[in-house]
């Protein structure tokens, strides 16, 4: 068997996420059905994790394996004249059979996007959360140093962890960094691994520190409390981007 490593980009708005769903359209599902079209068999795709619905990737990273010696350039082309445009590979290459797109990967970096502008430029609005707060950007430079390191992140995760290797509810967070742009600041996280809607969720606090919803030095003793409860409600989906997985 030969193993293909794909780089992935797609805007989610019409997706409910990654993962196959019954009775709904995925990504997973949309790519899986045009390489079964193309090499003539049942093919499982296997990505570097989920991403959820309406969010959206720059460079998600996914695997299979085939039974073919597959022609890299042409089968590229294939791919992309069969699929949706909102979906595209942007790369693909042979892997040694030890590769495995989630159980390999080092780190990851997303992206949040936050319009700041009273008015929200209408060509943004499916890629960018538009907040009516105003926002304090000190507080929210100071709040986001809380999150910084190796912490249990159990109260920013959607789910329960069994606290296996695979499962830990313990990352580190190496860096949050607030770009300052006209009318829009993005949020890019870069750690060892995230939980199930973590983004979201430390967004959402970082919020409520910035507009003073929340006090900053709550976020220590959310940490400590492993409560899902305690932390702020998440931020919106759809201005999140899977930006890049590191190997």
């Amino acid at each position: 068997m030969n193993k293909y490593k794909l780089i992935i980009s797609y805007d989610g708005t019409n997706y409910f996420g990654w993962q196959i769903q019954k009775n709904k359209i995925t990504i997973q599902e949309i790519i899986q059905k045009v390489l079964k079209k193309i090499l003539q068999e049942n093919i499982t795709i296997y990505a570097s994790g989920r991403t959820d619905t309406k969010v959206h990737a720059l460079g998600q990273v996914a695997h299979f394996t085939s039974k073919k010696n597959i022609n890299l350039k042409k089968f590229l082309f294939s791919l992309n004249s069969l699929l949706p445009k909102d979906i595209r590979v942007l790369k693909i290459s042979e892997v040694d059979s030890n590769f495995h797109a989630r159980f390999s990967a080092k780190g990851k970096i997303y992206r949040y996007h936050l319009s700041i502008s009273d008015i929200q430029d209408p060509f943004s609005r499916l890629y960018s959360y538009n907040t009516v707060d105003k926002l304090d950007l000190r507080l929210l430079k100071k709040a986001s140093l809380y999150f910084l390191g190796r912490h249990d992140f159990s109260s920013f995760a959607n789910k329960q962890y069994q606290g296996s290797a695979l499962t830990s509810p313990i990352k580190t967070i190496k860096r949050i960094d607030i770009i300052e742009k006209k009318d829009e600041i993005i949020l890019e996280f870069e750690a060892d691994g995230f939980l199930y809607k973590m983004v979201r969720n430390l967004v959402g606090t970082l919020l409520a520190c910035a507009s003073e919803k929340m006090p900053i030095e709550s976020i220590e003793k959310i940490l400590k409390a492993k409560d899902r409860k305690l932390s702020a409600a998440p931020a919106s989906a759809h201005a999140l981007f899977l930006v890049k997985v590191l190997y």
